[in-house]
């Protein structure tokens, strides 16, 4: 296995780099990885990650659900119920903030095509990308959309889309600053680029630590700060112009880490940390568990 080890920082080149935290790899692997922290620009990311060519076995699980749609478990069993409301107030939330009812859409990282499949119901015209071969079966079957494999990313037209999503999608990919500036490229004069990814920063990742789901090493290569999704933007061209809370993530990651941290699942005591999580975030939305940003040129 061919695997990365990062002397500068990934997102903004800085040396001012040190590990923060080991976690592991609840999932597939149970390896130990080390998680560093830029103090520049704040970004986490997790060190000696396989590089893009060796990653995929660490995919290869029933329970990672956004590839193969179990409900196996109580805890995918909720996520399953709630998942059809989560994906209504996703195409709401688009549609109210690019002011479009319909339009053409880029969908990066579909999973099992349940977003791409929302949103082609509403009418929109949208190409649903996802890298595992697996998911996109699973889609085909699940709904009448065929989504493209991600190879095709770099070849779409420039200037094609009135809106590009990726949800939970960024902190997977390895060339993160060529993707956003093809993003940046792919976007419509005044297109917008719905970016959701987990927030470190959060109280529900302060109480569980190295122990928290949303690090889910070594699938997620980078840990967000609103900070650092800012600077990354801003050294792209990009401006961040909301944010926009994700407020079921907080209990299902904190059932997720309840069940990592003690060994099964401790219901009662992670939806109260997740409650707690949300209570801090009402405020400012910046400090969800996970944070929706919408993006423009």
């Amino acid at each position: 296995m061919n695997s990365i080890h990062y002397t500068h920082c990934p997102l903004c080149r800085s040396a001012a780099i040190n590990p923060v935290l080991s976690a592991e790899d609840y999932t597939v692997s149970h390896e130990t990885f080390i998680i560093a922290e830029c103090s520049d620009c704040s970004v986490r990311f997790t060190q000696d990650v396989p590089d893009s060519q060796s990653i995929s076995p660490y995919y290869k699980s029933e329970a990672y659900i956004s590839h193969t749609n179990t409900s196996k478990g109580l805890i995918n069993s909720v996520y399953q119920l709630v998942r059809k409301k989560t994906m209504i107030g996703k195409r709401k939330l688009v549609q109210k903030a690019t002011r479009l009812q319909q339009g053409k859409l880029l969908d990066v990282g579909s999973g099992i095509g349940t977003f791409a499949h929302e949103m082609k119901q509403s009418g929109w015209d949208v190409t649903g990308l996802e890298p595992d071969e697996d998911a996109r079966n699973i889609a085909a079957r699940l709904y009448p959309i065929e989504l493209t494999d991600i190879t095709q990313f770099y070849k779409l037209p420039a200037g094609s889309f009135d809106v590009i999503t990726l949800w939970h999608v960024l902190e997977h990919v390895h060339d993160l600053q060529d993707y956003i500036q093809q993003l940046k490229r792919l976007l419509s004069e005044k297109g917008k680029l719905f970016i959701a990814v987990p927030n470190y920063t959060s109280k529900d990742a302060t109480a569980y630590k190295e122990c928290w789901a949303a690090y889910d090493v070594p699938r997620h290569l980078y840990h967000f700060s609103p900070r650092a999704m800012q600077v990354l933007m801003e050294r792209n061209g990009l401006k961040v112009e909301k944010h926009k809370a994700m407020w079921f993530d907080s209990f299902y990651i904190s059932m997720l880490s309840s069940k990592y941290k003690n060994g099964k699942s401790n219901i009662m005591a992670a939806c109260w940390y997740g409650l707690l999580s949300n209570i801090a975030a009402f405020g400012d939305t910046r400090k969800c568990s996970s944070v929706i940003y919408i993006i423009g040129k």
